[in-house]
C-alpha cells in the first residue's frame, strides 16, 4: 500500500490552491522539516492568526468555513471549538490531537505526521491560539513509531524556533506541545475514553454530559480533534473562508478537500487529496485504476471497516456525508476497500467481529457479550454448522447493538458491516447452514428477553 496523495499523471497537479493538505509533499516521501516548510509558506497562516485576528474570530472563521471533523464523525469544528468556555478566569485548557488511528482500512494520518508534521503542528498552534489553551497533547497510537520519531523532532524544531513554548510571535501567547503514544487500544479514538488513557485511567467512555468543553483532562476544558481536521486549519486561515468552500465539488454539503483512498485488489492502491463530492466512481475507477485483472468487484466499505457495505451499483454517489448516507450508509473516515469476488462475506464479517470483540472496552453489556456471540455464530457458519435461525438472531444483535443501545459508538460501527452484509448477501449466510440441522432452531434473541 503506498502513501501518496499522487493520482495518476493526467488527472491530479497538485498546488497550493487546490491541494491545501497536500501540496508541500516532497516527490520522495521524505519529511518536510522546518526550514523546507517555511520556504513553502509555513506558518505564515499562524503568523497571520496571531497578529491580525482575535481569538474569537478564529473560531468564527473555521465555523463560517464549514470544517466538520475528519476522524469519522463529522461533527462541525467550529461549533465543537464554540462549546470551550467564555470564562476568561478558567486559564487551564487542553488541545488534545486525536492521532489514534486504529480503525481497519484507515491510514490517512499517517501520511500527515510521518510527511508533513509541521502542518499538524501549525493546526494545532492555531487552535491553541483560538481556545485559549496553554497545553497540548498529540495522542498517538504507538505502533506508528516513524510518526512519533517525525513528530518529536517537529516539536524540538518548533520550540527552537519560538514558534511553541512561551511568548510565541511576541504576543505574550504560551502553548507547550507533547506527543504521547498510547498503549494500543482502538477504543482510544473515543474522545472520552483518549482523556481516561492519557490521564493513565483504563480507557472506558465517560458518561456525557459533562462534554470534554467543560469536564475534560484532568477536570480542565478540553477539545479534542482528529489530525487531519487540524491540519485544515493554517489554509483557512491563510486563503479565507469563500476559497476553501469553492474547493467541493457542487451538491456536497461538506466543505473543502478530504483525503481518500482506495484498498483490495484494485490496481492502484493508495492515497489522494480529493474534493468533498467527487464519485465514488471516479476515486475507484480513475485513482485507483479499477479491480487487478481476474478479479471483479462484489461489494465495498467507504470509509473504514465500521461502515456499511455498498454494491457496484452505489458507485455513483458522491464520497461526502449526505451523499453516501443517500445510499444506506456512512462516509465514515474516506478511505474504501474493495471487496473482490474472492471473498467469502461471512469469513470477511468473521475477522471484522473478532477485531471489535477484542477491541471493546466491555463496559457496556449489549458491546461486551454480544459481540463474541456474533463472532461465535459467524465461525459455525463459516465451517458449515450453523442452525436455522442463527441469521435471526445475528440481525437481532445488529438492532440491539444500534445507536443509542451503548454507551458510545463502537458497538454501531461494529455491527453496521454486518447488517449490510446479511442485507446483500444473505445466500452466502444461509449456505453455512448444516443440513443435518436445519430443523435444530437456535434461541433467537428478542425484545421479550431483554431482562427475563
Amino acid at each position: 500500500m503506498t502513501l501518496t496523495s499522487f493520482g495518476p499523471a493526467n488527472l491530479i497537479k497538485r498546488s497550493a490552491e487546490t491541494h491545501p493538505l497536500t501540496w508541500r509533499l516532497r516527490d520522495d516521501g521524505e519529511p518536510v522539516w522546518l526550514d523546507e516548510y517555511q520556504a513553502k509558506n509555513g506558518y505564515a497562516a499562524a503568523r497571520k492568526a496571531f497578529a491580525d485576528m482575535a481569538q474569537d474570530d478564529i473560531v468564527q472563521t473555521v465555523k463560517d468555513a464549514g470544517l466538520k471533523g475528519r476522524g469519522g464523525a463529522g461533527f462541525p469544528t467550529g461549533v465543537k471549538w464554540g462549546l470551550m468556555p467564555k470564562d476568561e478566569s478558567i486559564n487551564i485548557r487542553y488541545l488534545l490531537c486525536n492521532a489514534d488511528e486504529m480503525e481497519p482500512n484507515t491510514w490517512k494520518d499517517r501520511m500527515l505526521m510521518e510527511q508533513l508534521p509541521h502542518l499538524l503542528i501549525e493546526g494545532m498552534l492555531i487552535s491553541a491560539r483560538a481556545l485559549k489553551t496553554y497545553r497540548g497533547y498529540i495522542f498517538l497510537r504507538g505502533e506508528y513509531t516513524t510518526a512519533a520519531k517525525h513528530l518529536n523532532r517537529a516539536v524540538a524544531e518548533a520550540k527552537a524556533a519560538g514558534l511553541l513554548g512561551k511568548n510565541i510571535l511576541g504576543s505574550g501567547f504560551d502553548f507547550e506541545l507533547f506527543v504521547h503514544t498510547g498503549a494500543g487500544r482502538y477504543i482510544c479514538g473515543e474522545e472520552t475514553a483518549l482523556i481516561n488513557s492519557l490521564e493513565g485511567r483504563r480507557a472506558n467512555p465517560r458518561s456525557k454530559p459533562p462534554f470534554p468543553a467543560a469536564v475534560g483532562v484532568w477536570g480542565k476544558p478540553t477539545c479534542v480533534n482528529n489530525v487531519e481536521t487540524l491540519c485544515n486549519v493554517p489554509a483557512i486561515m491563510a486563503d479565507g473562508v469563500d476559497w476553501y468552500k469553492s474547493l467541493a465539488r457542487e451538491g456536497s454539503e461538506d466543505m473543502g478537500t478530504k483525503l481518500m483512498g482506495f484498498s483490495g485488489k484494485v490496481k492502484n492502491p493508495g492515497l489522494w487529496e480529493l474534493p468533498f463530492g467527487v464519485t465514488a466512481r471516479e476515486l475507484f475507477e480513475d485513482y485507483a485504476g479499477g479491480m487487478r485483472d481476474g478479479y471483479t468487484l462484489k461489494a465495498w466499505q467507504p470509509g473504514g471497516a465500521g461502515t456499511g457495505f455498498l454494491l457496484p451499483e452505489h458507485l455513483d454517489a458522491q464520497m461526502y456525508a449526505g451523499g453516501i448516507g443517500k445510499v444506506g450508509t456512512r462516509m465514515g473516515t474516506g478511505l474504501a476497500m474493495a471487496v473482490d469476488n474472492t471473498v467469502n462475506m461471512v469469513s470477511l464479517l468473521r475477522n471484522m467481529e473478532q477485531f471489535f470483540a477484542r477491541e471493546s472496552c466491555g463496559f457496556c453489556t449489549p458491546c461486551r457479550d454480544g459481540l463474541p456471540w456474533s463472532v461465535k455464530l459467524l465461525m459455525a457458519l463459516e465451517n458449515g454448522e450453523g442452525r436455522e435461525g442463527d441469521i435471526e438472531t445475528l440481525l437481532g444483535l445488529v438492532g440491539f447493538l444500534g445507536p443509542g443501545k451503548t454507551f458510545c459508538a463502537h458497538a454501531p460501527g461494529a455491527v453496521e458491516p454486518l447488517g449490510s452484509a446479511i442485507k446483500y448477501f444473505r445466500p452466502e449466510f444461509e449456505a453455512g447452514i448444516a443440513p443435518t440441522r436445519a430443523g435444530e432452531l437456535t434461541q433467537v434473541v428478542s425484545p421479550t428477553m431483554v431482562g427475563a
